[in-house]
């Protein structure tokens, strides 16, 4: 599954910091066997998920029996039912609700590219694990687009830009982030570590 080299690596390397040697595989076998799957994503909606549609009931089939899930970016716009980016295209649909592009307003570029300030989301019904010490740091971001769940509960962080937006989700054993936390520093790959922390 190739959806952007350099995203992948940078990926690679976020986890090979903390210490954690990760497999990047394209075999459904190692994908059934795995522990974690990581879905990272850079390109085109449509494109993706038409490359992503052969491992769909391996994805399914991994949440179901309860193993972490862990969308970055493009990875986390997948688990959506669908994108404004290409209207044709179905998500995963994980989570109901669309993927949108930024309608901002005046003095506000696109895409939102750099560092903002997240506020963790606490709710009763979803999961914050990996974001237990995020709240108001720095994370980095390069988007254009942006969730817009349905389940409103599920969303764990927000950021500000042009507007208060979602920007990471947690459900149970599936989370996902629209920033790049390999790319944030040290509060970034604590997330990492966190993610791992949820393996059992």
């Amino acid at each position: 599954m190739d959806y952007g080299s350099g995203n992948i690596r940078s990926i690679y390397n976020g986890f090979k910091h903390i210490g954690v040697k990760v497999n990047v595989s394209a075999d459904k076998n190692d994908l059934k066997n795995s522990d974690a799957i990581i879905l990272p994503g850079v390109g085109a909606f449509g494109a993706v998920m038409d490359n992503l549609s052969k491992y769909e009931d391996i994805i399914y089939s991994h949440i179901d029996e309860g193993k972490p899930l862990l969308g970055i970016c493009l990875g986390l716009h997948m688990l959506f039912s669908n994108s404004e980016e290409s209207p044709e295209a179905q998500g995963l649909n994980i989570f109901k609700g669309t993927v949108k592009r930024f309608d901002l307003p005046k003095g506000y570029k696109i895409p939102h590219m750099g560092w903002n300030r997240i506020r963790v989301n606490d709710t009763a019904n979803n999961n914050t694990s990996l974001l237990s010490d995020a709240d108001n740091e720095y994370m980095y971001f390069v988007h254009s687009y942006y969730i817009d769940p349905e389940d409103k509960d599920i969303i764990t962080a927000y950021t500000d830009y042009g507007g208060k937006i979602p920007v990471a989700i947690g459900k149970d054993n599936v989370f996902a982030l629209q920033f790049h936390p390999e790319k944030s520093g040290p509060s970034g790959l604590n997330i990492l570590q966190k993610f791992v922390n949820q393996i059992e």
